[in-house]
């Protein structure tokens, strides 16, 4: 897996949607308290897909573009921790060996 760059937070991407809109105002129009709106955009938590829809809706964009911004986010944070050498389960698919039978379903 090759990740390229430090992907932001979604709350980082969210604080710029927000502007200068206050935080008490905005996680009022959101449904959600105070805490938990700055608990994202302080990046002390995720965006879930319920955030998704949320936010999809009170900013006119859609929930895969938040929750793709997660992904990306925890993409990132994972391929920076370290890991055991990962061994393929399957060899021969995995180099396309000529051998292979693919299961087919009845």
């Amino acid at each position: 897996m090759s990740i390229m760059y430090n992907a932001p937070h979604p709350g980082e991407i969210l604080r710029e949607y927000l502007d200068e809109t206050p935080v008490t105002s905005a996680a009022q129009a959101l449904g959600i308290t105070r805490t938990n709106l700055s608990r994202i955009l302080n990046g002390h938590t995720g965006v879930s897909a319920d955030m998704a829809i949320r936010l999809a809706e009170a900013l006119e964009t859609s929930p895969e573009f938040w929750l793709n911004l997660q992904m990306q986010y925890d993409l990132w944070i994972a391929s920076q921790q370290q890991r055991p050498t990962i061994q393929t389960l399957i060899p021969q698919i995995a180099k396309g060996a000529p051998d292979f039978i693919p299961l087919t379903h009845s």
